[in-house]
């Protein structure tokens, strides 16, 4: 079974609060983004895989890797290669969480990644998602959404949102999720992602102040768009531009182009303008 995890962006990005278990509230608007995607490949056992030839081909290298049981079998590929285990790639952390609650059959999961890694675009929680509905259709679970996204946000806070996929408002850590009315079919969205710049979340969080604003994110975003730019704030920013000035310049670039609107995605340091 083959499927291609799309990326997501951020419309509007409030850190409201720190909570007493570490984590942050916050509120945002997730809006798939299909113009970057993954290709996913996950397998039962000895079955055929059609991507794996493809890989080796392209790539080279494949990191690979099986697990001290012998039930998982998991091969990444991407330029420049992978810096983390595969084992600990979310894809296979999926497949054992799933594992603790059900009788899977050995599998093997293939991994093209294409979206960047460090950017606020939620590339790997997107695979973990499409992984968590592949095992649980090729294992005969019959798993619903809503019981994928509550596995899904044991793996990470964006990771409930592209089980449903549609433009959804975040709130908590990001997985209590509620259907947002959403029409860009008028403009055209681009996505930049600097190449020289890796945004660590963690230290994305250290610079933030949180705060509630003035307007609730639902408020900013029942504005007319061309109100945004004066409304909606992704709070990262500040923090992100004061350690990468680069990155300021990405997003003035994008108005300078004809913006409607531009923002940072997530964490960075990918940026989006909308036309």
């Amino acid at each position: 079974m083959i499927s291609h995890p799309n990326v997501k962006i951020n419309l509007g990005l409030n850190v409201l609060r720190r909570r007493p278990d570490g984590y942050h509230d916050l509120e945002t608007l997730f809006v798939p983004y299909f113009g970057i995607l993954d290709c996913l490949e996950v397998v039962c056992g000895d079955d055929y895989s059609e991507t794996i030839a493809g890989l080796k081909e392209r790539y080279g290298q494949v990191s690979q890797a099986v697990s001290p049981d012998g039930k998982l079998m998991i091969s990444i590929a991407r330029k420049g290669g992978i810096d983390w285990d595969p084992l600990q790639d979310l894809c296979a952390k999926a497949y054992y969480l799933l594992a603790a609650d059900y009788k899977l059959p050995p599998m093997k999961i293939f991994l093209e990644k294409s979206a960047p890694v460090g950017a606020g675009l939620g590339g790997g929680s997107a695979d973990a998602a499409f992984a968590l509905r592949m095992i649980s259709i090729l294992a005969g679970l019959e798993l619903g959404d809503d019981t994928l996204a509550g596995y899904a946000a044991r793996l990470g806070s964006d990771c409930s949102f592209f089980i449903y996929n549609r433009p959804m408002i975040g709130s908590g850590r990001g997985e209590v999720l509620e259907d947002f009315p959403l029409d860009l079919s008028a403009y055209a969205l681009k996505v930049v992602v600097p190449e020289d710049v890796s945004v660590s979340t963690a230290d994305a969080y250290k610079g933030i102040v949180p705060a509630i604003p003035e307007k609730s994110l639902r408020e900013v975003l029942s504005l007319p768009l061309e109100k945004w730019k004066e409304y909606l704030r992704n709070d990262f920013e500040t923090s992100v531009f004061a350690k990468y000035p680069s990155l300021a310049r990405v997003k003035e670039n994008l108005y300078g182009e004809g913006a409607v609107y531009a923002s940072m995605s997530g964490s960075g340091s990918a940026f989006f303008g909308i036309f």
